[in-house]
């Protein structure tokens, strides 16, 4: 295995646990609600804390690797994410289970952003397309898998193990990072701590805005409704957790499509047909009964994977085709950041959507709200210069 495949594996890795505690946590919201008499609301805070700790550190990733060194820090975040994973598991309040969280989140918000500053510039800009689709289709294992493990293992044992489930991964991630990371230093260079200067790329910032509307509402949606399906089906966390498993297929595809043709097409399409379907299956979810058949839910989270993940993986392969690698630190923290804002936002904002709207309104007013903001990148992409992204891709071919 070459060196660039190497670091795009730790980076994987990082990115693979990052996206497990997304997701596993909000499956085990009924039995920690029960276990410590909180509210789905205040529940919706053990997701947003980790987020939230993810924020706080992103933007510090370019200054602390410049000093410290990429491995070193890679180690020490993932040092301190396992700590906060434990200690999550382990907590005996709200407050507690919520401060580990946040610790946790700051453990692992310098993973991506560090992993995505190496691997980057090891890769050509006609290459990122399939490196973001690899990225994309790792990144499924996560969304696929955790709900329906957390399921299980709050089933089998309780929802403290849906915390425990991360260690095993980041020791493996701990390891290989120890292995097979360079520890010579990048060059000396300035830092910023917010590289705002790199919105002047209309890419970067068409990208951005695609996460903030599309998987920033699917983590919204994820997170509160993984509560409001066990309730108004009555099917038990695994089965909910399951329907995760339609949502990756569809994203699998989604991906796989990507990658193959955004060189032919660009980005215009992608994102329009991507948005349209996570807003149909964000809609469906309204349908949801005690009496509505399982291939409804089906469909809905097909919908939402396939859509998602169109845009997502679009966007992932947009963002730097126009950054040099010596910006790609700066401009990757900036992307990260945007990042867990776009989950944190998303999952916040649903939140706050089923304390504002009237209770009997509240989740068709939150899931209506959701779909709204997930269909506003359309009116982006009629400004986006789509010929000209594909002139480019193709022009950087033909050079290589």
């Amino acid at each position: 295995m070459t060196y660039r495949h190497r670091v795009a594996t730790v980076f994987l890795f990082g990115f693979f646990l990052d996206l497990i505690n997304m997701f596993i946590a909000s499956i085990a919201f009924p039995a920690i609600s029960h276990a410590l008499a909180v509210s789905v609301s205040q529940l919706a805070w053990v997701s947003n804390a980790y987020i939230l700790g993810l924020t706080v550190v992103v933007p510090f990733s370019a200054w602390l690797s410049q000093r410290w060194g990429a491995k070193r820090l890679f180690l020490l975040s993932l040092g301190l994410f396992s700590l906060g994973a434990l200690a999550a598991g382990l907590a005996s309040s709200l407050g507690e289970l919520i401060f580990w969280r946040t610790l946790q989140g700051m453990g692992g918000g310098l993973l991506i952003p560090l992993g995505q500053a190496l691997t980057w510039p090891l890769f050509q800009p006609h290459e990122r397309a399939k490196l973001s689709a690899a990225v994309m289709l790792v990144g499924l294992l996560a969304p696929a898998c955790s709900p329906a493990i957390g399921g299980l293992l709050v089933q089998a044992f309780s929802w403290r193990w849906v915390f425990f489930a991360s260690l095993p991964v980041a020791l493996l991630t701990f390891v290989l990072a120890v292995r097979w990371l360079n520890d010579s230093p990048g060059p000396v260079r300035p830092t910023r701590f917010l590289p705002l200067s790199l919105l002047a790329d209309p890419l970067l910032r068409f990208a951005m805005l695609i996460y903030l509307c599309v998987p920033g509402m699917f983590i919204g949606v994820n997170v509160v409704g993984m509560f409001y399906l066990q309730r108004v089906t009555g099917m038990a966390p695994g089965a909910i957790g399951a329907l995760m498993v339609p949502w990756s297929l569809a994203s699998f595809a989604a991906i796989t499509f990507t990658g193959r043709y955004f060189n032919r097409f660009g980005p215009r399409p992608l994102v329009m047909v991507g948005c349209l379907l996570q807003a149909a299956g964000i809609l469906l979810l309204l349908k949801i009964d005690t009496h509505s058949p399982l291939a409804l839910l089906i469909l809905a989270f097909t919908l939402m994977g396939g859509g998602g993940s169109l845009c997502s993986s679009t966007a992932q392969s947009s963002a730097f085709l126009h950054t040099p690698a010596e910006e790609m630190p700066d401009a990757s923290a900036l992307w990260n950041l945007n990042r867990q804002l776009s989950f944190f936002a998303g999952s916040a904002l649903l939140a706050l959507l089923l304390r504002v709207f009237p209770p009997v309104y509240a989740w068709q007013g939150g899931f209506i709200s959701a779909a709204a903001i997930t269909l506003l990148p359309l009116l982006f992409c009629l400004r986006l210069n789509n010929r000209a992204i594909i002139h480019r891709l193709h022009t950087t071919l033909e050079k290589s």
